[in-house]
Parts: structure tokens; C-alpha cells; sequence
């Protein structure tokens, strides 16, 4: 998400330059003069800004729409557990490539042609989902989907920002944040709901879908475009990958909160709905989908709370949620306890929500502008790989040993990630503090 320049994190090294904080990396040209949509009808700012942030929570929902059905697609094409996983991990491949190639474009060619590819790669993976057969065509749903979400979500973070009117200017970010969080967890919600209670359960979710993309995409025509001063000769590159070694440290560490979290929304995505029937004993689809939504909806809470408020202590905070949350979860797959499922749930969400938006921060207050879209694009490709490949080799253990060792060996991997992460910051901040008291003159000493 796109931020003007603010401080660090408190109690981490100073931050300089312009810091860009939030879900995807990309750059803010300022609020434009509005320049109106190509089509008759006119949204007023205040609609097209309530319209953007609709298009970007249904666009997110058709990404986690799968979770529910995954169970169903086993038993219909009979693919292994391991396959279920890849099918799920594959979505991050689109996510990442997308980011990487098309990350600045937006800024280039203007968010309303971004935004509309993105909802056109929405519409196309529901319809593929929609008449999905072989293992091959629900791959190639989810590599869409990602494609789409990769897409959009910069596009349309700096574009609800950017729409929002004076009253809301303040709030933009957090809206943002919330259509982007909260349409991943209402996606899986929705579908479950739809599964278990509605007709056609593999279809009737994508078709509904289609037709709100569909709708949606008439929303962003009828949207001002906010990018002016677009150059004449778009440069459209690839972003490069950078982390200089004065942000290193504060990356590593971060990186490695950021995983743990991402782990653990991966879990929760792609394999709570297993847990629930497969351990927990309840074939009930509702109340697996809902899973996802309470977890990405405590993090979305924790992000907006500590979006403007967050220090060093609140990294702490979240490392020490992200060990309670994943001991809450192998508690309740040891146990068998949906009760545990869902406060482990809650906690691992708001320890994801604080660590990935206080972390973020920290690595953005640490570089220069002119370097601080490569460290960004860096650090998601390490989080979106963290959200795909351990949950790869989740399902491969399960097949090795069952679901219920395979989930505790994997919460156990989370805490020590996170343990790992709050012992480093502890070791960073007593550096810290130790070069700034040999950097502070002594007694009878002046600054110069």
C-alpha cells in the first residue's frame, strides 16, 4: 500500500527518504485532477472511491473462493494431498510473476488499464474454475488467479488512496488494506457457505463471481483515472531484486516474522478445511471456509491498529502471537479441538497482521526512495514463496506420515521462525543502542 513519507518504526535505526508501506509495492504520483471515465454514466469521487474498494475486495475474494472445495475436487479427480497443495501453491507463481513484470505499471500507463487487466484475469480464472475438469485446468484457474491478483492489488491500493475524498483522505490506506485482507477471507467464507448450503457447489461460487467481476469492471470505466502526468513513452521493466547491506539486518529479521506469518496464512488457506474434517471430525464446509476469514480478519484488525502506531515493541508483540497462535493450532490438532482451532486462528492472525505491517515499515524506513521498489519486490517474493513452498511440503508429509504429525512438525516450524526472528531484533536493538551510546559525546564533551 502507498504511504507519503512517515518515521520508522520507534526504537529502530532513523528512517529516511519516503516510506512505502502495505500489501504491494508500488508508487504514488500524488492525487490527480480527475480525469473522467471513458464511459457515459460518471461516478461522483465518493462513489468511484466506494466503487474501487468494492472491486478490490470481490477481485481478492476469487482467489481464496477454492479452499473449501478443495476436498471435493479430491474426491471427484481423486488427486493425491500432495497435488491438492501444488494446486493451491501455484497461485503464488502468478502472484510473483506478475508482480515482478508488472509492478510499475500502473504509474506508467495509468491505473485504469492495470486494473481492468487484472479484472479481466479475475473474470477468465472463474470461468475456468467454472467448467474445470482435469488437475491440469484447475492449475491453470489458479495460476490465473494469480496472475490477477498480482496485477490488480497494486494497482488498485494506490488507486483507492488516490480516489478517496477529503473526509476519507486519512482513511484510504486503511480501506484499502481492508478491501485487500478482507476480500481473501471472505472469499474462502463465502464459498463455504455456498458449498454447503446451495446447489451446484463447484460452480454455482464462480458463476456469481463471473457476473460481479463483470459488473465490477464497469465500476473502474466509470471511475476517474488518478494518475496524471503519464509519459508519452511508458518504460515498462521487470523490477530488479536488491537488498543493500546497510538494510540487511532489519530485512533478515523481518523476512523471517514475515515468514512465519505467510506460513501460517498458507495453513490456514490451503489446509484448514482438511484439519476440520480430516482431525477435528466436522465435514461441515461453512464452518471450514470461515476458518481462513477469521484468521486474515484478525490480521487485517492488527494492520490497521499498528499501521501509524507501530514500534520495535509491536515486532516483538507479533513474534510472540505468531508462537502462541501456532502452538494453538498443534494443540488442536493434537487434541482434536475446534475450540483451539479457532483461537489459534485469531492469535497467529494478529501476530501475521503486526509483523508484516511493522516489519515492512522497518525495511522501508531504512533504504533510500531510489532503492526501496527492488528491497520491497524483494521482500514479497521471499513472502509469497513462504506462503506456497512449506505448505508444498506440508502435503508431501502428510502422505509420508498423517495430517495431524505433519501439522504439528509445521506449527512447530513456524514458532522457531518466529522465536528466531525476536531473539535477532533483541540482538539488533542492544547494537543499536550500544553504537548510538558510543556515537553520543561523553560528559563535558559538546556535539559538534
Amino acid at each position: 500500500m502507498v504511504r507519503g513519507r512517515e518515521p520508522g518504526p520507534r526504537g529502530l535505526p532513523p528512517a529516511s527518504g519516503e516510506n512505502h508501506v502495505g500489501c504491494t509495492p508500488q508508487h504514488h504520483h500524488g492525487r490527480a485532477a480527475p480525469q473522467r471515465g471513458p464511459i457515459i454514466v460518471h461516478l461522483k469521487p465518493s462513489a468511484a472511491f466506494a466503487g474501487l474498494a468494492i472491486t478490490f475486495a470481490v477481485v481478492m475474494i476469487g482467489t481464496t473462493m477454492p479452499t473449501p472445495m478443495y476436498a471435493l475436487y479430491q474426491h471427484e479427480l481423486g488427486f493425491s494431498p500432495l497435488v491438492q497443495t501444488v494446486i493451491f501453491a501455484v497461485y503464488a507463481v502468478g502472484v510473483l510473476t506478475a508482480l515482478l513484470v508488472t509492478g510499475s505499471w500502473s504509474d506508467q500507463l495509468g491505473r485504469r488499464p492495470v486494473l481492468l487487466a487484472g479484472i479481466a484475469l479475475a473474470l477468465l480464472s472463474s470461468l475456468v474454475f467454472l467448467f474445470a475438469g482435469p488437475v491440469q485446468v484447475l492449475l491453470a484457474g489458479r495460476v490465473l488467479s494469480g496472475f490477477s491478483a498480482g496485477i490488480f492489488a497494486g494497482a488498485a491500493t494506490a488507486a483507492v488512496i488516490e480516489a478517496a475524498p477529503p473526509a476519507w483522505r486519512n482513511r484510504g490506506p486503511a480501506v484499502a488494506t481492508v478491501a485487500n485482507i478482507g476480500g481473501l477471507g471472505l472469499g474462502a467464507a463465502l464459498a463455504g457457505l455456498a458449498v454447503q448450503f446451495l446447489p451446484a457447489p463447484l460452480h454455482l461460487s464462480f458463476a456469481v463471481h463471473a457476473v460481479a467481476v463483470a459488473l465490477c469492471g464497469l465500476l473502474v470505466l466509470a471511475a476517474p483515472e488518478t494518475v496524471r502526468d503519464r509519459p508519452a513513452r511508458p518504460v515498462l521493466r521487470p523490477r530488479a531484486l536488491t537488498v543493500p547491506g546497510p538494510v540487511r539486518a532489519v530485512f533478515a529479521i523481518s523476512a523471517t516474522a514475515g515468514i512465519a506469518g505467510f506460513a501460517t496464512i498458507g495453513l490456514f488457506t490451503a489446509l484448514s478445511p482438511r484439519i476440520v474434517a480430516e482431525i477435528i471430525g466436522n465435514p461441515n464446509h461453512a464452518v471450514a471456509g470461515l476458518m481462513p476469514l477469521l484468521m486474515l480478519g484478525s490480521s487485517v484488525i492488527a494492520q490497521v491498529v499498528v499501521r501509524d502506531r507501530g514500534t520495535d515493541r509491536t515486532l516483538d508483540a507479533g513474534c510472540v502471537l505468531l508462537v502462541l497462535g501456532a502452538g494453538l493450532v498443534a494443540l488442536s490438532v493434537a487434541q482434536e479441538s475446534m475450540a483451539e482451532l479457532v483461537g489459534g486462528a485469531l492469535v497467529a492472525g494478529a501476530g501475521q497482521g503486526m509483523t508484516f505491517a511493522t516489519g515492512l515499515a522497518a525495511v522501508n524506513s531504512r533504504v533510500d526512495a531510489q532503492q526501496r521498489a527492488g528491497v520491497t519486490s524483494t521482500y514479497f517474493v521471499v513472502l509469497y514463496l513462504a506462503i506456497s513452498v512449506p505448505i508444498i511440503g506440508l502435503g508431501a508429509a502428510s502422505q509420508v506420515w498423517d495430517l495431524t504429525i505433519a501439522g504439528i512438525v509445521f506449527c512447530a516450524g513456524v514458532a522457531v521462525l518466529a522465536t528466531v526472528a525476536l531473539g535477532a531484533l533483541q540482538v539488533l536493538k542492544r547494537s543499536t543502542a550500544t553504537e548510538r551510546d558510543r556515537a553520543a559525546p561523553g560528559p563535558g564533551e559538546r556535539e559538534p
